[in-house]
């Protein structure tokens, strides 16, 4: 299984890798882990983001998103605060525990209200394998803005979807014309736009920013690997399957034993040649 994060933050995500998983409790088995990714949803507010005291994010902007990382099961309490802050006493969100369990996917989410007041929530992703042929589409609010519907061409495909709810819809692979309206109009305020839903792929898209100040956006996660049979290959990156069991390294090394089993054999004949 791989988790895509577009406009994600690679530095910020390594260290807040390394923050989290430095911060678990000792005992935790290393075996027993979670994924997590983090997106910010609150505008115009770069933030720090400190777990456990430690400050793993420095400089977190609105929009991006870090991850995923594979942590302990365990529970990791986050507090985030203005830019540059010197710890986080004084934190504009949380502090706020995030719980974990071990083979389970989350996003944790920094967003508004409906009201436009910060705050977090965290969302567990579904990893649940999906039909031969099909995708899954999530769609959640997290923006400051009334309940909304989901449109596909004309037609409301999610109703009434509040802040900061979530609906989920396995639908055939294929490109989805969705925008975004408040509920029970048809005049979009977010898009519309093209989503491409994949086989075996959780394409998650968050509504996220505020009706008021006019400055509602999208954020957009993918979890690949879902299939359900071998209809579908994922293709991770550099060409490897990314659901492969087998660590790339290993189908170098054996093409390498390969070759130099070749080049052992020709050399016998030749030395058996010669010494006739």
């Amino acid at each position: 299984m791989r988790t895509r994060l577009f406009s994600a933050g690679t530095a910020g995500a390594a260290g807040l890798a390394l923050a989290m998983v430095a911060a678990a409790p000792a005992t935790a088995a290393t075996d027993d882990m979670a994924m997590l990714s983090v997106l910010h949803g609150v505008p115009d507010l770069t933030v720090d983001v400190y777990v456990d005291g430690e400050l793993t994010l420095d400089d977190f902007e609105p929009g991006d998103l870090a991850g995923p990382l594979e942590l302990p099961a365990g529970t990791y309490s986050v507090a985030i605060t203005a830019a540059d802050a010197a710890d986080d006493s004084e934190p504009a969100i949380g502090p706020i525990d995030l719980p974990l369990e071990a083979g389970m996917n989350y996003t944790a989410a920094a967003h508004l209200t409906a009201e436009g007041e910060p705050t977090a929530s965290l969302f567990t992703n579904d990893i649940s394998a999906t039909e031969a042929g099909e995708g899954r589409l999530t769609v959640r609010h997290a923006a400051a803005a009334p309940a909304v519907d989901i449109l596909a061409g004309e037609d409301a495909v999610i109703t009434n979807l509040s802040n900061p709810d979530e609906e989920i819809l396995n639908l055939p692979a294929g490109t989805v014309p969705a925008a975004v309206a408040a509920t029970g109009t048809t005049e979009p305020v977010i898009g519309p736009a093209d989503v491409n839903v994949a086989e075996g792929v959780n394409t998650i898209v968050y509504a996220w920013g505020s009706l008021e100040d006019d400055n509602l956006d999208l954020a957009v996660q993918t979890i690949e690997g879902l299939h359900s049979s071998p209809s579908g290959v994922p293709s991770g990156e550099l060409g490897l399957a990314a659901g492969s069991s087998t660590a790339p390294w290993l189908i170098g090394g054996a093409l390498l034993l390969a070759a130099g089993g070749a080049t052992l054999v020709v050399r016998r004949q030749q030395l058996a040649t010669a010494n006739r």
